[in-house]
This record gives C-alpha cells, structure tokens and sequence, in this order.
C-alpha cells in the first residue's frame, strides 16, 4: 500500500517558490522532490506548469505519482547529479526553474527505517535509495571497515565535529569485538566518546528544549553525508542544472548546514564573475521567527537564488 499523506513541512516554500519568478505555461524542475511540498505549491499557484521530478527515493516517488496523477509532471528515480541525462530529452533541454531542497525529509527521518534518525533503533543504512544494492556504500560499511583516519577526517570535515578523532577512535576500537549495525550501536559509542558532561547535557537540551543539537546529530550527518555523496552530487547539480536554464531562468537552493551553503555560495560567485549569472538575494533568505517555532528543523536553512543572464 502505498503512503499518499506526506509528513513533511517544506521550509522557506513560498520564498523559494516567489525567487523562480514564474510564469504560467514554465517548465521547472524539482530536483528533490521528497515529500513534494515545492511542486504543489508550483501547481496551484501555476496550474499551466510543467514539472520535471527527481529523487532516489522510490517510495516518495510513488507517493508523488499517486497524488498529482491529474498533473503534468514526470518522474524519475534519480540523483540529480543526473538531470542532465532526463533534460537532453525533455523539452529540449531547456527549463525555466530548478528548485533544490537539500533538507532531508520527515518522512525519511521518520518512516524509512534506513537509519538516518539517531532517535530510532533502526538498520545502520543512511542511504537516499529504499533498496540499496550490493555495490552501494551503506553507513555499516563506513562504520565497520573505513579507517580510524579517515572516519575523523569525515566526522570532522563533513560534521564539524570537534570530538571526531576520539569518536573516531571509539568506533574502531568497539568493532574490534563486534560489528556495529544498528543506530543505537551507534550512538552508544559516540555517547561514550564524547566528554560524559558534553553529552548529558547535549541530550537533556535536545530532549527538552527545541531547536537544541544531540550529540550524536553531526556524526549521524557527516556519514549521511559521505554514503551519500551529497556535496559532489550538489557541485555536479547545480553545474548541470545551470547549463539548462534558460537565459533569465534561476535556481533556488535550500541548504541546512554551512558545506553545503558555501558549495551554493561559492558555485553563484563564479557565475557572477563570468558574466552568466546574477544573485537575486545579495543576502541569504532565512525562515521567519514563526516559521521557525512551528517547525524546528527549519531553524538552519538558508536560501539562495541565481539568475542566469546569458
């Protein structure tokens, strides 16, 4: 049976829906479609518009597809670092909008059981596809058989950890008599890696007080985030889906931490720089301080809005 009621509240959705500057009859592409909040609102407030979808969760997908069943809207299980492959062939290849949201869903922190919520004991997975194969790179592996060097240089660079090398030296040091395949397992080791008084605080403060980060919240990114390939995948994104556009055509780009918002920053500068784009927002569009009470998770996203002019 397929889930047609999405959990998820998008952030900044009438913001990042206004920067497109649509026009009724546009294509747009929603380059993360998750929970599929960006392309309802495109649909209603742009009944004429053409939706090109992608995400490599096939689940959400099938929830999409059963909800806009009456729309224009094509759909593809894919990583958009790929678009490039559907937009040779769809519409000519040109598009009026890309919306990326890179914030990951309720319905997957919350309904998946792949492991991307420390709060669940669920399979250590963190992976965007529902059926990972084989030759997919799952967070068990990464736990299980990455060095002590290089899960402190990911938990660092990719989490901003400060505790990385001695959680780190935890997790090596506790695959030594078993294997770690749980989110719990997890978590346990990093609890007992952390500084006792860091930790304890850290849960009591997310427990009770919203909008606070657990302990265990930026090494659960930082592996999320290199199982995935998230920030090759967003540099590739965004570099195709700009070849695309067409001339005065823009992107909206929802980030949730600060690598992924200096991808997004950095990638607009250049495209200044050349001459072929423009920021539209010189200074980044943050939720409001109502938006922000009503849904915590939002409390981190920035927003970023490129023009193309030639």
């Amino acid at each position: 049976m397929i889930k047609t009621e999405s959990i998820h509240r998008t952030v900044l959705l009438n913001e990042a829906i206004k920067g497109l500057n649509l026009r009724n009859g546009a294509t747009v592409v929603d380059a993360t479609f998750g929970g599929g909040g960006h392309s309802a609102e495109i649909c209603k407030k742009y009944p004429g518009t053409k939706i090109i979808v992608f995400d490599q969760d096939r689940s959400a997908l099938e929830r999409g597809k059963e909800k806009f069943k009456d729309r224009d809207i094509s759909f593809y299980n894919l990583n958009f670092r790929d678009l490039d492959k559907v937009l040779e062939k769809e519409n000519g290849g040109k598009v009026d909008g890309i919306i990326f949201d890179l914030g990951l869903s309720s319905d997957q922190l919350e309904d998946c059981g792949r492991g991307f919520s420390f709060m669940k004991d669920e399979p250590l997975l963190m992976t965007m596809k529902e059926n990972p194969t084989k030759e997919d790179v799952t967070a068990e592996d990464v736990v299980n058989t990455w060095g002590e060097e290089s899960l402190a240089d990911i938990i660092y660079g990719y989490g901003e950890e400060k505790q990385a090398r001695r959680i780190a030296k935890e997790i090596v040091e506790f695959r030594k008599k078993q294997e770690i395949k749980t989110t719990f397992d997890l978590v346990k080791i990093i609890e007992k890696a952390i500084p006792a008084r860091f930790a304890r605080a850290s849960a009591r403060r997310a427990r009770f007080r919203k909008g606070r980060i657990h302990f265990a919240t930026k090494t659960f990114q930082a592996i999320r985030i290199a199982v995935n390939d998230e920030l090759g995948a967003l540099s590739e994104g965004l570099e195709k889906g700009f070849n695309f556009l067409k001339k005065d055509g823009r992107i909206s780009v929802i980030t949730f931490h600060s690598l992924e918002d200096r991808i997004v920053k950095k990638f607009y500068k250049n495209k200044e720089e050349s001459g072929e784009g423009k920021r539209v927002n010189k200074k980044i569009i943050v939720p409001s301080e109502s938006e922000v009470k009503n849904n915590p998770r939002a409390r981190s996203a920035k927003l970023r809005v490129l023009e193309k002019i030639k």
